[in-house]
């Protein structure tokens, strides 16, 4: 087995992963970076709407609106800090140095959106594909830094720690501490082991866990079923967020149309052309994403139609498709023209605002393992995201992950622990078997853990999945790892822990919602 020591082991290479890797190579440690694919293959790169940047000295009306957004659930010290401390970040990392190209106004300055849930306009962007502007742009300074080496097609099996992975019996005495991770070059097959000082986990969310979803292939949880699995502590798994609008044309993909497009004149109707927003909130389509989320839910249940409409007549002639060529292009690919048609929209999975427990500085409860991004919960969100947040709370918490970390190398000592070795079965898994019982995770949770839920169906959804796990495991255990099959052994485990955080929940907050209806 193949041995690789390093200052930083980083698993992920979205928005998170990647400005930790910058912020740690600026101190002068050395960085793995893994991605399961292609570097951009991430969450990060599917934002679309924008990024918060609020100069104004306290910005109190955006943390109220926060505040709001999270059901008044939110961690009062993560808002603080991402309000004070995450203009300046942004400026410096994505403005200064990796200069992304964020559209302006006529004058020049910096051209100021608003979405859902936002009091005002506070939001920079690329036209509607500002995540894709944000990582690429990072990323070529990822490329062009040596003391960073990327690793693509790497994906991570389990974490080392000293408890449960160290060749020596007896550190099995010291405190959860992590060394590391196995990891799966896909590109071989071989498995080798990374040792390093500090690992990151920055791995993104867990949306394919459901059979609708917003997020890249691959998004089922693997930080936080890692995590799990060597002891660290999780919270608020059970407030995951659906986005009220992702395209449903008959017969289309799914993909997300962004919150922007309401922000800038966008108007929810029914197939009746009726604005049912308006009786639902008197915010109307700009109330925030649980609200709308459930609207629509409940509109699609008394009407029994497949969608709702985003109708955007209101705007000037020419003005989506300059503003938002993307959605556009895919829009009309698909047979609907947005300067002419209505959208068809429903709601779809779309990110996690729980996850592996941090502080401010992402350190776990674990020694020496800290996580960033979608895969940590700092509280920020609280029982739902604000519009936006995401990619600010990406370059923010992987700031001071990065800097608590360097300070700690700086002053620390560590040992050089010896992992044991990998040892697997050579049998190949059947690709039929994997597709299949991925499916089923995906139903029992859109059907059972979705936007709307009851005892009942969380019960019901526990029992299936529980049973669904141990077939997976005994497989896991009879077959040589693959990407696909690491996937599935985490996002039964991921969807496991999503139930039991909404089973052990009797209060309705937020993107977590109980009926008792049956």
């Amino acid at each position: 087995m193949n041995v690789l020591r390093t200052d930083c082991l980083v698993i992920g290479s979205g928005l998170a992963g990647s400005a930790y890797c910058l912020e740690a190579a600026a101190s002068g440690l050395s960085c793995e970076l893994l991605s399961l694919g292609d570097p951009l293959a991430a969450n990060s790169d599917w934002a679309q709407g924008g990024i918060i940047y609020d100069t104004r000295p306290g910005a109190e009306a955006l943390q109220r609106d926060i505040m709001e957004a999270g059901d008044h659930m939110s961690n009062p010290a993560a808002v603080r800090q991402l309000v004070r401390e995450g203009p300046a970040i942004v400026r410096r990392l994505l403005i200064e140095e990796a200069g992304v190209d964020f559209d302006r106004d006529a004058s020049g300055g910096l051209d100021l959106t608003r979405e859902g849930g936002h009091s005002e306009r506070r939001i920079i962007h690329s036209k509607d594909a500002t995540g894709h502007a944000i990582l690429s742009a990072v990323a070529r300074r990822v490329d062009k830094t040596p003391s960073i080496s990327r690793r693509a097609g790497w994906v991570a099996i389990d974490l080392l720690t000293l408890s449960h992975s160290s060749s020596e019996p007896t550190d099995k005495y010291h405190p959860l501490t992590c060394f590391g991770a196995y990891v799966l070059d896909t590109g071989t097959g071989e498995v080798s082991a990374v040792v390093a000082k500090k690992t990151v986990l920055a791995c993104g969310g867990l949306g394919q866990i459901f059979l609708h979803s917003t997020n890249q292939p691959g998004s089922v949880g693997h930080g936080v079923a890692m995590a799990y699995r060597v002891g660290a502590r999780l919270i608020d798994l059970e407030y995951v967020q659906f986005h009220p609008t992702v395209f449903a044309a008959k017969n289309a993909p799914r993909f997300l149309i962004t919150e922007a497009i309401r922000g800038e004149g966008a108007v929810l109707v029914n197939s009746r052309g009726e604005r049912f927003m308006d009786r639902a909130d008197p915010r109307g389509s700009l109330a925030p994403r649980d609200i709308v989320s459930r609207a629509i839910r409940t509109e699609l249940a008394s009407s029994g139609e497949p969608c709702v409409y985003l109708d955007l007549s209101l705007m000037p002639a020419g003005f989506a498709r300059a503003r938002f060529p993307t959605i556009f292009e895919r829009c009309l690919a698909h047979g609907v023209d947005i300067e002419r048609d209505p959208i068809p929209v429903v709601p779809a999975a779309h990110f996690a605002c729980g996850g592996v427990h941090t502080d401010l500085q992402g350190h776990t409860n674990i020694r020496h393992l800290s996580a960033i991004g979608e895969t940590a919960c700092t509280g920020l969100h609280g029982a739902n995201r604000l519009a936006s947040t995401s990619l600010l709370e990406c370059v923010t918490g992987a700031h001071f992950a990065a800097a608590a970390d360097a300070a700690d190398i700086a002053s620390g000592t560590f040992g050089a622990p010896v992992p044991k070795p990998w040892e697997s079965p050579t049998r190949r898994a059947d690709p039929v078997l994997v597709r299949q019982d991925m499916l089923q995770i995906q139903h029992t949770m859109w059907n059972y853990a979705g936007v709307v839920r009851s005892r009942r169906r969380l019960s019901r959804a526990r029992r299936i999945l529980l049973e669904l796990r141990e077939e997976i495991q005994e497989f896991y255990r009879g077959c040589a790892p693959t990407r696909e099959l690491v996937e599935l052994r985490n996002a039964v485990q991921t969807a496991l822990l999503v139930v039991h955080a909404a089973a052990l929940n009797p209060v309705s907050k937020g993107c977590h919602f109980l009926t008792e209806e049956e």
